[in-house]
């Protein structure tokens, strides 16, 4: 294996979840030269990629669909903090964590959806319709969270978004 190929794999390896731009920048290499040692590394299933919610992941292939799915969410900030929260509380309602977090319901309700929809997050409902929500997973979650952080491009992406939240709800 060329040593490109070793560089990206290993990147790969320490930073589960990365995506194409991430790579590039912090490889500092061409975007077709890492597309083409990509091609080559997910040929011999060296690294597998997932495309969930907009944006190329790649993942050592240790990793099961669910660990994809959550670590693919977990580089997402305002799904970090979703998730932290639960992970403080056990169970809360959703218009808590909003508030909590800072986020307007839909933002709130658009990350819950992904996250409900990768079996991260439960949404339980009570005989009043009323709903909590909890982990399904809450150890394997925890030590997910841990293993990755969103990187600074995520990060301005998600306090945008933010901003955008607080100055429509007029504050």
């Amino acid at each position: 294996m060329s040593a490109t190929r070793n560089r990206i794999a290993s990147h790969v390896e320490d930073n589960p979840g990365v995506h194409f731009n991430e790579l590039t920048r912090a490889l500092d290499l061409a975007p077709g030269q890492v597309q083409y040692h990509l091609r080559q590394l997910l040929g011999d299933d060296t690294v597998i990629v997932e495309e969930l919610y907009g944006r190329t992941h790649y993942f050592p292939p240790t990793f099961d669909e669910w660990e994809r799915g959550a670590l693919a969410l977990v580089h997402r900030e305002t799904a970090r903090d979703i998730i932290a929260r639960l992970l403080e509380r056990e169970t809360a309602a959703p218009a808590d964590v909003a508030e909590e977090i800072g986020v307007a319901r839909s933002t709130l309700e658009w990350h819950l959806d992904h996250l409900v929809e990768q079996s991260i997050v439960e949404k339980h409902y009570d005989e009043r319709n009323r709903v909590t929500l909890t982990l399904t997973r809450p150890e394997e979650t925890a030590r997910l969270l841990r293993a990755a952080s969103p990187t600074l491009p995520e990060r301005f992406s998600d306090r945008f978004t933010r901003l955008v939240d607080r100055l429509l709800a007029g504050e």
